[in-house]
């Protein structure tokens, strides 16, 4: 545990373990148009205790093979969890649009995805002294990721491919209720990933997660298994 801060105010940074196991699947239905589908079920520990339930769908347009824009609905629900735990259980719904752009520079490809969210958070609130979800606090948040990803052998990941994946995310919030931290996170991974023919991409990896809380002092430090499952199975038959 740490603590520096400016000021009187210091910061509390606690070290925790978490799992994520996820589903992503971007399914063309058309030539141009698709649907994404999406499934997190996040642990604290393994599988000791719920962090997040997280459930994404939404409609993809697609510019040219390696373009494509998405607008989308999500619902997320936090659990009480760790050493800085909610208060309460707590839903949110989430609005979101993002562009993501793919290219492939010599062996590495690369993916640069932008996203903006809409988030209706109900947060807990003392009512007849129990904790229990509020009314819906809207804020908005910013999120960059850039991924390079490089196989065993060959010069691009097709089919049967072994390869290996690293990317950064980092989240910004804005607007009014943006709270004492406009950052809000930021999400580091390397994976050991296996293209799996037909079906799609297979990872296995480690994320360290440093997110900021909106009290402005706590700090989670989250070392974090993932198990991710990427599909592209295309529902469209020309």
């Amino acid at each position: 545990m740490a603590a520096t801060g400016f000021g009187q105010v210091q910061r509390k940074t606690v070290n925790q373990f978490n799992a994520w196991y996820m589903y992503f699947g971007d399914h063309k239905v058309s030539d141009k148009w698709g649907v994404h589908l999406e499934a997190q079920i996040r642990r604290h520990g393994l599988i000791d205790e719920g962090q997040q339930l997280l459930l994404r769908t939404g409609i993809n347009y697609h510019f040219t093979n390696n373009v494509f824009a998405t607008v989308g609905y999500g619902f997320i629900e936090t659990y009480p969890y760790g050493e800085l735990p909610s208060r309460a259980t707590f839903p949110e719904h989430r609005i979101w649009e993002q562009v993501q752009v793919k290219n492939q520079m010599g062996v590495v490809e690369f993916v640069s995805r932008f996203r903006l969210e809409q988030r209706y958070s109900k947060l807990p609130v003392l009512v007849n002294d129990v904790y229990k979800p509020g009314d819906a606090v809207y804020t908005n948040r910013f999120r960059l990721l850039n991924r390079f990803s490089v196989p065993f052998k060959g010069k691009t990941i097709e089919d049967g491919s072994f390869y290996i994946s690293v990317y950064d995310e980092f989240m910004i919030n804005y607007g009014k209720n943006a709270g004492y931290n406009i950052f809000d996170q930021n999400r580091a991974y390397l994976a050991l990933g296996y293209k799996i023919p037909m079906l799609g991409r297979l990872e296995v990896g480690y994320l360290n997660q440093l997110g900021f809380k909106g009290n402005g002092i706590d700090v989670e430090n989250n070392h974090t298994l993932q198990i991710g499952l990427a599909s592209t199975l295309d529902f469209y038959k020309k």
